[in-house]
């Protein structure tokens, strides 16, 4: 299936979209402002070993602490693969003030720094080189074992018998010339070596590499053997873009082309009215059906609901073609939104074990497209299925989107009803500790409205109770569960 990648610069923020069949299928974005640490390496300082939980914050220079397991400490994985029985705990390893070479393996996500490794990687355009990891491993994504076998032994022998570190062999390697492999394995070690120099005269905390911009690593990573053609929108950039292809891909330079259309580049295939829908928490399906998308910080829930989809021979099988709709969107919708850890999906129940097995097998089949890792498990007892997908920056609904400043991030308010005995009990609590000629309440159109009216009953009851007149006043800048109570 033969794809569209559209890029469009500006500069403050660079969006990538990859189409297929006229549809938006993935959305990427970076903003100049906040540009994403994902590949960085850094020399940098550890700040705090907490032994209890076997980590330590390290000190990178990004303004929050960064988070270091250790998992991810380069020793103890060692120790682990070769089956150690009794692993040096990290305060044996790390102490304050120390300085460390580190790597990003993931963004700062709400209000968790960033993550980090001592088990640095570097990309390059066929391999990733490994310093410290003498092994030679190949993409899972070539998986014929003679074709692996064969690069594994191309490889080998382009490297020097003294050679420390180890390389993975990307997918794009596959059709790669022995000079092509040659010259990647000549740039990756001659950015080590400036790495390992700056890290020698450099103080901590250091930027010591940084990835790629968005558009580079789109060429990089992204395009493929389906991609037909790659359109940018900014003459600058497609310059600079140009000019780095020719060096590093070369064989995506043929479809590199300027866009100098007079619509906005996005507007093509509606990659902004995709964006918006991107953001609802309602996803219709073109059957009538409908998801229900929530994402918490734990979590992301998918429901599946039929809707007025009643187009089926009988209920069996209007559930059935729902399910089959829905996991093919669910699988888009994951690459739209960028939504990573635990996904739970709840598909509409199917009492048919053969109809389950069919849902199952269409959505391993959509999610095959993904270019992040997935990990897919069947049908619990509850009939929900459970998923990860690896998450390693922010979803697009955390990078365009904050908490409502009216409900909190709750998604609902309490009632103009609610508000108005908040309003009567707290005049309650004031009269019994200050004794006021009157009190004056601030509050919303709405909350006055019913204070007039159905309320007003109450309200006066109150008054005569407490003694005092109670006066009401409109702020039209005041949310709906927004008062203030005035002692005059």
């Amino acid at each position: 299936m033969t794809e569209d990648i559209l890029i469009n610069i500006s500069p403050y923020e660079t969006r990538v979209a990859v189409i297929q069949q006229g549809a938006v299928q993935e959305l990427h974005l970076e903003r100049t402002s906040q540009k994403g640490y994902v590949g960085n390496v850094y020399l940098g300082k550890v700040a705090r070993v907490l032994p209890g939980m076997q980590s330590a914050f390290i000190d990178i220079g990004l303004g929050r602490a960064a988070f270091l397991h250790i998992a991810d400490i380069r020793e103890s994985r060692n120790e682990r693969a070769h089956g150690g029985q009794h692993l040096t705990p990290i305060e044996k390893l790390l102490f304050e003030g120390q300085t460390l070479m580190v790597q990003v393996i993931k963004d700062p996500i709400g209000t968790k720094g960033a993550r980090l490794s001592t088990q640095i990687s570097i990309a390059g355009r066929m391999l990733v080189y490994l310093p410290y990891d003498p092994h030679i491993g190949i993409s899972q994504r070539i998986e014929s074992e003679a074709e692996r076998s064969q690069l594994r032994d191309r490889l080998q022998s382009l490297l020097a018998p003294d050679e420390k570190g180890g390389y993975i062999v990307r997918t794009q390697a596959e059709d790669a010339t022995d000079e092509e492999l040659a010259a990647d394995i000549a740039y990756l070690r001659k950015l080590w070596g400036i790495m390992q120099q700056q890290a020698r005269t450099q103080g901590a905390p250091w930027l010591l590499h940084e990835d790629l911009t968005l558009a580079q690593r789109v060429l990089r990573d992204v395009v493929g053997a389906d991609t037909a053609s790659i359109q940018v929108d900014s003459r600058e950039n497609f310059a600079k873009l140009l000019a780095w292809a020719r060096e590093f891909t070369p064989s995506v330079v043929g479809r590199l082309s300027h866009y100098a259309g007079e619509r906005p580049l996005f507007d093509l295939y509606n990659a902004d009215e995709e964006i918006t829908r991107a953001l609802s928490r309602r996803v219709d399906l073109k059957s009538g059906g409908y998801l229900i998308i929530d994402q918490t910080e734990a979590l992301t829930t998918i429901d599946v609901n039929t809707g007025g989809f009643v187009g089926g021979r009988n209920f069996d099988d209007t559930i059935f073609k729902t399910n089959l709709e829905a996991a093919q969107a669910i699988a888009r919708q994951l690459r739209l939104r960028n939504l990573g850890g635990i996904v739970i999906l709840d598909f509409i129940d199917m009492e048919n074990p053969e109809h389950r097995e069919a849902v199952l097998a269409e959505l391993r089949k959509a999610l095959a497209r993904d270019r992040t890792r997935i990990t897919l498990n069947g049908f619990t007892q509850l009939g929900l299925v459970e998923m990860t997908r690896k998450r390693t920056r922010e979803s697009l609904t955390h990078m365009l989107c904050e908490s409502c400043p009216t409900c909190g991030g709750r998604g609902h308010v309490k009632t103009a009803r609610t508000v108005c005995y908040e309003i009567l009990r707290e005049i309650l609590r004031e009269a019994r500790q200050f004794n006021p000629k009157e009190f004056r309440v601030l509050a919303s159109q709405s909350v006055v409205d019913l204070f007039l009216e159905e309320e007003s009953q109450n309200l006066a009851a109150l008054g005569d109770f407490t003694g005092k007149p109670i006066s009401l006043q409109v702020e039209g800048i005041y949310s709906q569960e927004q008062y203030d109570i005035i002692l005059v």
